[in-house]
């Protein structure tokens, strides 16, 4: 996430209304996840509406925001159930704490006798290097602002994630500066799939040459987007 105040802001932990644990931060009454539910927004997101959109079995994907690393875990496992081979890059300026991650317990959410620690060794690659977590899915982490993406070596993205903090809060990370930069690390074809459907988002990916489409939203949220480089 970027923060636009270049601080590290509080934050506490909250229980959403499924009974799973999210991040808040009450200076921007904001949350790392929807209060409806983590694990069922996720999986409509980023795995339904666009790790499922993708036909290859050996593809790159770019996260915009590793906040708790719930998008790369429940990717990692998404891989190995299905045999696909993933790179897997992501920028993250305010890294969550080991005790934050502890309480969060997000390795429960998966029924594998190895979660807990493959939830870890996600949030304890180090930082820079491009680090294997098993045979299908390797992951590279920038300790990053979102607006550094250019000065990455980061190129001929498959699919993004873009989970950055809402307009509301961070209106900078959904207008055209941002897209464009995306825009220019994706292949051709490539996908971003994010949950947000605000209309100016809208018009700036548009603005930046993608296709933006709407799809249905997660539980308490109509509408989603998907928007395609071509």
């Amino acid at each position: 996430m970027k923060d636009t105040n270049q601080i590290m802001l509080e934050r506490i932990i909250i229980t959403t209304t499924e009974g799973s644990k999210t991040l808040h931060i009450p200076e921007w009454n904001e949350c790392y996840h929807s209060q409806h539910g983590i694990l069922q927004e996720a999986s409509h997101v980023f795995l339904a509406q666009g790790f499922d959109q993708i036909d290859s079995d050996v593809f790159s994907i770019l996260e915009m925001g590793f906040g708790t690393g719930l998008n790369a875990f429940l990717t990692c496992y998404k891989a190995q159930e299905e045999n696909k081979k993933i790179t897997y890059f992501t920028l993250e300026k305010y890294p969550v704490e080991e005790k934050e991650l502890r309480e969060l317990e997000y390795w429960k959410l998966i029924n594998k006798g190895n979660a807990e620690e493959t939830y870890f060794n996600l949030h304890q690659a180090p930082w820079g290097e491009l680090t294997e977590i098993n045979e299908n899915f390797s992951i590279m982490k920038y300790n990053s602002d979102f607006f550094e993406l250019m000065n990455l070596p980061v190129s001929s993205i498959d699919l993004v994630y873009y989970d950055a903090f809402g307009a509301r809060v961070q209106p900078e990370l959904w207008e055209n500066e941002i897209f464009s930069q995306l825009y220019g690390t994706m292949s051709e074809g490539a996908l971003l799939t994010t949950y947000s459907s605000k209309g100016s988002a809208r018009r700036a990916m548009q603005h930046a040459g993608f296709k933006v489409e709407k799809k249905e939203g997660p539980k308490g949220k109509r509408e989603m987007v998907n928007a395609w480089k071509i």
